[in-house]
């Protein structure tokens, strides 16, 4: 569960981690009462859950009452479907660092990464410029140590007033990481101002759904996703995902899917959707048949491969959606696993060709996306 930046400045100011000023309203009515809280210059930040916030022009600085309020109409009004604002001080930015805290599946530890290089995309700094990332593996039966803060400060060059400052937020952020179940807490840029504070000017807070039930500060609502469909999906434990291309995919896994993805993008055609349909979701095929034909694919592809996958069981799910349903689009199957026999004849009876061979498959929907076309 991504928590909004508002959330997770909230939790870093509960764990002394300085945050500028700062005022949550959900109306362009409400500006001035905001800026009245937070002074000039101030930023208008709008409260979603992706990336690339600055450049797709939903965050704003403002230096009058005016100007806060016609930002606030333009983001607020944007096709962004935006609920909220955060509108907040502008900082005297001397530089900017990457600091984050993240779980390292390989390793069964925590991962400190640090940058000087802050401000920017750690991706790209990870690809062009990997010696400036500095990382600290934590062992989660000891604890993140003082000495290991220490080491991840004085690696981004801070003076002493820095580093004893830098380390006691880290040691902060670590804690908040653990409290709170977090698969990740970063802060991008940490501000290094003109007097020398540090200040978290944005924040991430990922925290593992499994552990959503004792995390009762925080639940699913609506807002936290893009589309009715994948908030439903959520609420049926169904991840749900919406594109804009025209082949619905209904797969088993997400390495699966990522190959699908690709088949598909270099055979030339577009995913309008994703419906996980492996796992629990075996045996909920028509909630999300139900699911994909709100997405209002062009063609949808079901591909699923495994030694010890219920091909048989996948295939009675998807035939009894398709026999309730009656979706109006083609439906191209993969289906592959434990009972295959079985599974060809149950897709037979209805219509359907059991291919055998993914990329096939992969070949057929984007075909039929074209004959739907004409």
């Amino acid at each position: 569960m991504k928590l909004f930046e508002y959330q997770a400045k909230d939790l870093f100011e509960e764990s002394d981690i300085p945050v500028p000023r700062r005022s949550l309203i959900s109306d362009a009515s409400e500006i001035d009462g905001a800026v009245e809280e937070v002074g000039f210059p101030c930023v208008v930040k709008a409260q979603v859950l992706r990336g690339g916030r600055g450049k797709a022009g939903l965050i704003q600085f403002a230096s009058t009452r005016e100007e806060a309020r016609t930002k606030a109409e333009q983001i607020l009004g944007s096709p962004a479907n935006v609920p909220s604002l955060l509108v907040e001080q502008a900082l005297n930015i001397d530089k900017e660092i990457y600091l984050s805290i993240t779980a390292d599946p390989v390793s069964g530890s925590a991962l400190i990464m640090a940058s000087a290089e802050g401000g920017v995309e750690i991706e790209e700094v990870a690809r062009t410029m990997p010696d400036r990332i500095i990382m600290e593996r934590v062992k989660l039966s000891e604890g993140l140590l003082p000495f290991q803060a220490r080491n991840v400060m004085f690696g981004l060059g801070l003076d002493a007033d820095g580093v004893r400052t830098g380390s006691a937020m880290l040691l902060n952020l670590y804690d908040l990481f653990r409290e709170y179940d977090a698969e990740l807490v970063e802060i991008n840029p940490l501000v290094v101002t003109g007097d020398g504070a540090l200040v978290a000017a944005d924040g991430k807070v990922t925290i593992d759904d499994s552990s959503l039930h004792r995390q009762g500060r925080f639940t699913l609502g609506r807002e936290y996703f893009e589309s009715d469909v994948e908030y439903e999906g959520a609420m049926e434990g169904i991840p749900c995902l919406k594109f804009d291309g025209k082949i619905g995919l209904m797969c088993a896994g997400a390495g699966l899917t990522n190959v699908i993805y690709d088949l598909v993008n270099y055979g030339g055609g577009s995913v309008a959707s994703y419906i996980e349909f492996g796992g629990p979701n075996y045996r909920k095929a028509v909630k999300a048949m139900e699911l994909m034909m709100r997405t209002e694919p062009k063609v949808v592809l079901v591909v699923t491969f495994g030694t010890i996958a219920r091909a048989d069981v996948i295939a009675e799910g998807l035939v009894d959606a398709i026999e309730q349903l009656k979706p109006e689009f083609p439906v191209v199957t993969a289906i592959r696993g434990t009972g295959e026999e079985k599974t060809q004849e149950l897709l037979r009876g209805v219509g359907l060709e059991p291919l055998t061979d993914t990329e096939e498959a992969v070949e057929r929907a984007i075909e039929l996306t074209t004959e739907v076309r004409r």
